[in-house]
């Protein structure tokens, strides 16, 4: 499965890709991968984007690279993170 196949809207940010791999039977993970490297670590730096219920045709938000949150509004995510914005209603106002 890629991100073609599940119609995925967002376009990497600059230097960065998106990579998918299974995780459950149903569920697949986005993974951003970064152009940046550790000096400590020859392994690419990626970070968890969110998931993705190929059944329910629904995005989830990642609690973290192991666990899956709460369905989530592809309209709601942002191309870094499909995590939720913790925003009291002064700080909604700025956005």
């Amino acid at each position: 499965m890629n991100l073609k196949d599940i119609e995925f809207g967002h376009k990497p940010p600059k230097g960065f890709r998106y990579e998918v791999r299974d995780f459950k039977r149903n569920v697949i993970s986005i993974w951003l991968c970064h152009p940046n490297v550790y000096t400590y670590k020859s392994e690419p730096i990626k970070t968890i984007w969110g998931f993705y219920d190929t059944k329910k045709k629904q995005y989830l938000a990642p609690k973290d690279c192991k666990t899956v949150g709460k369905v989530v509004d592809f309209a709601d995510t942002r191309n870094y993170t499909a995590m939720q914005l913790n925003l009291n209603p002064l700080e909604r106002a700025f956005l």
